[in-house]
């Protein structure tokens, strides 16, 4: 009986071996650089590093950008100010009379059925002063935001 034990403990010996054996072969190709899935951690560890990079520089574009448009901002309320400035005082100039202004003579038509004989007419043009009172009205952006 001994010898039969012996026996079936070796086979399973035997056996577990093979079954290692086979299993670190098939795990050195899960884990080949080239081939397996070790291969596509590193190509992706790769393109994660370059990812990280092209963010960091578009990081980098952006914040420069941001600067930029708030300084033409920054401008771009100071000229509107100067313009709102400018269009006020426009009400304190007086208005000269503006020339008569004549339209160009009409030429006879070229079919006979038309009326080709008739006179021009001549429009005088007279520009009226602006209605007095405020032009643009400047809201105050400050205000608005406080009450929100």
């Amino acid at each position: 009986m001994e010898l039969v034990a012996d026996i079936l403990l070796v086979a399973g010996a035997l056996g577990a071996g093979l079954y290692c054996f086979v299993l670190a072969r098939r795990l050195n190709r899960f884990n080949d650089l080239e081939k397996g899935v070790g291969g596509a951690v590193a190509v992706l560890s790769a393109q994660v590093d370059d990812l990280n990079k092209t963010l960091e520089s578009a990081r980098a574009a952006s914040d420069t950008s941001n600067e930029a448009l708030g300084e033409l901002t920054v401008k771009a309320e100071a000229a509107a100010l100067r313009l709102e400035l400018l269009m006020a005082s426009m009400h304190d100039v007086p208005i000269a009379d503006a020339p008569e202004v004549k339209p160009p003579e009409a030429k006879p038509a070229d079919r006979p059925d038309e009326i080709a004989n008739q006179g021009t007419v001549e429009v005088e043009c007279k520009s009226e002063p602006p209605a007095p009172g405020l032009m643009f009205m400047r809201r105050d952006r400050g205000a608005a935001r406080a009450e929100t």
